[in-house]
């Protein structure tokens, strides 16, 4: 995941003679951040950020935890969690957490990923000690019912047919995440299967929670107005009651094997039209080829102006919608590019398109024009994500939890990226976009595939 850049001194193009110029210097390089940084005793590690300019705090606590740590046949249990730790605590009933963050005006959420579940509270800054008691609570005594876990099991099934079964293309990236990973456990989606979802029993739910959700793999980040020794002595006082977990956290994650030659596979869902996709496994997210692979899905896939839309869609009108992304997270992912056949056009057709625009940024540099815009925008985005105290946190949060404790990576980021040049690009285009690592998935409509092909 990219933390977005600062300041921008020049974003706007200019007029000369008479032609659309992106200008050569565009970024100014944005404020540091300026935090505390330590460790409560019980291994909680805690990110103070000051900042006064409206009186609100926010608090973000991350769990290192996602859907990569479940085991396979028990998958969707970090999202699960999610729902599970607004279920009531030894000192707060169930839905009282968000309901008294709402009752004081403030806002409070949760969200999961890959590779960690994160809860977060914006409230006026005089509700600093509630909100910091309402998470330590949860934290030290989360109630882990069978009757809450069963309600809540039947929201995630909900959710999942609401948000995958019911969608156009809902399945489509875990049909790709499915073909693309063989024991990784990227594999599974993080919302889980239904199946695994019915099996899951109560005390395979303890377990996890026993496993994941103590103090020494959590990081709390407190950005916002607040006296630092007061927000101090708040920490001390109600996380420090958290007791330290016994032992050491330790992680089995399979390692994915390296591809040695190309993949193509063909399946049928109930879709109106063709899909294609076409994926490359790449590294993982702070690693120094991450950032010119940000880049080039900027030039790439990255929206109506990138390079697979204007051809595969403008121009030569293969496909109705193309798309794509450099996923990179905590451990090597994929970079894909995704395209829906037009009618009167076949998936192969696509698919060498698609493969002709990634191998053209193996051929030749990307130009100085693009590779200016997406600094540009990168520099803009900076900005963007950097205006609210959440996103403040967010941006240090995702530092410390995803960068291995690389806290200075919120900041040095912004300099990696203005000084990646085409050569950097063309360089990991030409380390990740090969043949024998590449997988071309296509998708057609249920009864479309032919008799004698496809795998």
């Amino acid at each position: 995941m990219l933390v977005r850049p600062g300041a921008v001194a020049v974003l706007a193009a200019s007029l000369v003679s008479g032609a659309l110029q992106i200008p050569t210097q565009a970024a100014v390089r944005p404020p540091a951040f300026k935090y505390d940084d330590f460790t409560l005793p019980n291994g909680l590690r805690v990110i103070l950020l000051e900042d006064h300019s409206t009186p609100i705090v926010h608090v973000q606590l991350w769990y290192h935890v996602g859907s990569k740590d479940e085991k396979e046949g028990r998958t969707g249990f970090a999202h699960l969690f999610e729902h599970m730790m607004f279920k009531g605590s030894r000192n707060v009933q169930p839905e009282a957490h968000t309901s008294y963050i709402a009752s004081i005006g403030g806002q409070s959420n949760a969200y999961t990923t890959e590779d960690t579940t994160v809860f977060w509270q914006t409230v006026p800054a005089q509700y600093l000690p509630l909100t910091l008691w309402l998470e330590a609570d949860r934290m030290a005594s989360l109630r882990v019912e069978e009757g809450a876990f069963r309600t809540e099991r039947d929201v995630v099934k909900e959710e999942r047919r609401q948000r995958v079964e019911n969608q156009p293309y809902g399945s489509l990236s875990e049909i790709i995440y499915d073909k693309a990973f063989t024991v990784h456990p990227y594999k599974h989606p993080v919302i889980g299967s239904m199946a695994d979802l019915e099996a899951a029993s109560i005390e395979d739910v303890r377990a996890f929670h026993r496993t994941y959700y103590r103090p020494d793999n959590a990081t709390l980040v407190l950005a916002g107005d607040f006296d630092p020794a007061v927000a101090r002595g708040l920490l001390d006082k109600e996380f420090g009651k958290v007791p330290k977990a016994e032992g050491t956290l330790t992680r089995n994650i399979a390692k994915e094997p390296v591809r040695t030659a190309e993949s193509r596979i063909t399946i049928e869902q109930d879709w109106p039209l063709p899909a294609v996709v076409v994926a490359y496994p790449i590294t993982y997210d702070g690693h120094p080829d991450s950032y010119p692979l940000h880049i080039a899905a900027k030039v790439l896939s990255d929206g109506t102006s990138s390079r697979i839309y204007q051809r595969l869609v403008y121009k030569e009108r293969l496909a109705l919608s193309a798309f794509g992304q450099a996923n990179l997270i905590e451990d090597p992912n994929l970079f894909y590019t995704v395209a829906i056949v037009a009618p009167g056009h076949t998936p192969a057709q696509v698919a060498d398109a698609l493969i002709d625009e990634l191998q053209r940024l193996v051929k030749e540099p990307i130009t100085a024009r693009e590779l200016q815009r997406a600094k540009n925008q990168f520099a803009r985005d900076y900005v963007i994500g950097r205006q609210t105290v959440q996103q403040k946190a967010t941006a240090l949060a995702h530092a410390v939890v995803l960068h291995k404790g690389d806290i200075g990576t919120a900041d040095g980021e912004f300099d990696i990226f203005q000084n990646i040049t085409a050569a950097d690009v063309q360089r990991v285009a030409t380390t990740y976009f090969t043949p024998q690592s590449r997988l071309v998935l296509t998708v057609l409509p249920r009864g479309q595939r032919p008799t004698a092909g496809g795998q």
